[in-house]
């Protein structure tokens, strides 16, 4: 047994050694054993920490301390005190007082100029009778509301100091993925706090702010902590330059989870100097309808091309607007404004709502297999309402439909002095959804249904107070003629 054993293992290490120096020979290579470093083809490479070993070049340490220092002395502690409130209401048991006790609430803000302008979220002040700041040496002073903008849920206050710290802008739109940034506020009422993050995505739109008409939502996301009192706090970049202001965070507790959301910087300057020079903002609007990608079904998708291409896919075109003007068409696929690349809809009303009325910008789009280029002359909103019987109407974009939860519908936004005006407690920023139990989606098919009718029954709701139901406002053919 043991005799024919060994003939057995000789022939196989003779054979293993022949079959090595065979395929050496064949490669061209004199030795038998490879080496690593005369494989240069071979895609792998070790992930360890020492110099030269990894596929990308090490980034050298981020220093946060500068940006942290610099950025505290900017950013201010906004305190707000809304009165206690008697109302007189009146029931089936007869008339009664209703009290809402003072509020107090808090949020922080950031110093914009060294004359005392600070820039903070709408809804940290928003209904507040008294609101004052303290700075981060603990001085306090009573600010005065500039003007404040719903549909960014941005406000501008002031205060009587001078030399202030303040906060210069960066431009947003160099925000790349993964960059280092740091998110500066005081939350839970805490001193001055400073977190660190990277931006985790751009152009993010997440409902919290849509149930205003013309709103626009395109936050930065980032994972740097961010919590109740933060809002109206800074985002900043390794420079110390504000690249956004912090505004909302995705949690199911209410507490950062994970998820904090900023508006760019880009717009927030636009809308700043609106309010500071104006009062209120100058909103430009490109005139196109979309969908919302999120709420499709992978087939309609497809069937529109909607996955195959980057950019805006125009589902419809406002007659009179700036869109229809310069000839874009339903079916095309805006890729650029500005040459600055738009791949989904919030970045595009994002790009849009940086111009005002009277810009003119310059549109690439594609339809069909061709690559075109247009230039779009951005209008007023009210310019491209439509108006009928007296009031202006405004089409629904998907995000409103999708936020106030239908299908169809359109937003008399002022009922005017015409015919809308003599129904009885019917009041503006109305939603339409319905004439005589059909759906309807513009001024085009109230006037279609209108004109085979004596009589019509409006049906809708008020999206400021979805709460109150569903109402019916009646109008005859003498009122509409």
């Amino acid at each position: 047994m043991k005799n024919r054993t060994i003939p057995v293992i000789l022939t196989a290490a003779v054979t293993s050694i022949v079959t090595l120096f065979a395929a050496a020979k064949l490669q061209g290579d004199d030795s038998i054993l490879f080496k690593s470093t005369d494989r240069e083809a071979v895609p792998v490479n070790y992930v360890g920490y020492n110099e030269g070993l990894g596929t990308l070049n090490s980034a050298a340490p981020v220093d946060f301390q500068p940006a942290a220092e610099a950025s505290v002395q900017a950013v201010v502690h906004i305190k707000t005190i809304t009165k206690k409130q008697v109302t007189r209401e009146t029931s089936w048991f007869g008339d009664y007082y209703a009290v809402t006790p003072e509020q107090k609430g808090s949020g922080s803000g950031v110093v914009i100029s060294n004359d005392g302008y600070i820039v903070t979220n709408n809804h940290v002040i928003n209904g507040a009778d008294e609101v004052t700041v303290t700075f981060n040496d603990r001085y306090t002073a009573t600010a005065k509301v500039v003007g404040t903008d719903p549909t960014t849920d941005l406000a501008v206050l002031k205060v009587e100091e001078t030399k202030l710290p303040f906060m210069e802008f960066g431009n947003s739109d160099d925000v790349k993925l993964g960059q280092w940034i740091l998110a500066v506020g005081y939350p839970f009422t805490l001193e001055a706090t400073v977190t660190a993050g990277i931006v985790s995505a751009k152009g993010r739109s997440i409902g919290v702010n849509t149930n205003k008409a013309g709103a626009v939502e395109s936050y930065i996301q980032t994972d740097a902590a961010v919590n109740p009192g933060n809002s109206g706090g800074a985002l900043v970049n390794t420079k110390g330059q504000l690249i956004g202001i912090n505004s909302a965070i995705a949690s199911p507790t209410g507490s950062y989870a994970g998820y904090s959301y900023s508006i760019p910087a880009n717009l927030v300057r636009k809308v700043v100097n609106d309010l500071i020079q104006t009062g209120s903002v100058q909103r430009a609007y490109i005139g196109i309808e979309f969908f919302n990608r999120k709420s499709m079904t992978p087939e309609q998708l497809q069937e529109l091309g909607i996955d195959r291409n980057e950019g805006v896919y125009v589902a419809g075109i406002q007659a009179g607007s700036g869109a229809a003007m310069a000839g874009l068409q339903k079916g095309d696929f805006i890729t650029q404004v500005n040459n600055m690349n738009v791949r989904t809809e919030p970045e595009l009303l994002e790009k849009i709502a940086t111009f005002k009325p009277g810009d003119n910008i310059s549109i690439t789009y594609k339809r069909g297999n061709e690559e075109l280029k247009t230039t779009v002359l951005l209008k007023k909103m009210g310019n491209i309402a439509n108006s009928l019987l007296g009031a202006t109407f405004q089409p629904l974009t998907n995000e409103q439909k999708r936020s106030w939860g239908v299908n169809s519908g359109i937003l008399m936004a002022k009922k005017g002095d015409g015919a809308m005006s003599s129904i009885a407690n019917l009041n503006d920023r109305f939603l339409v959804t319905s004439i005589n139990g059909i759906p309807v989606n513009t001024t085009d098919d109230i006037r279609e249904i209108m004109s085979k009718y004596e009589s019509v029954r409006l049906e809708g709701f008020y999206p400021d107070k979805r709460n109150a139901g569903m109402f019916y406002y009646g109008l005859s053919k003498k009122d509409m003629e």
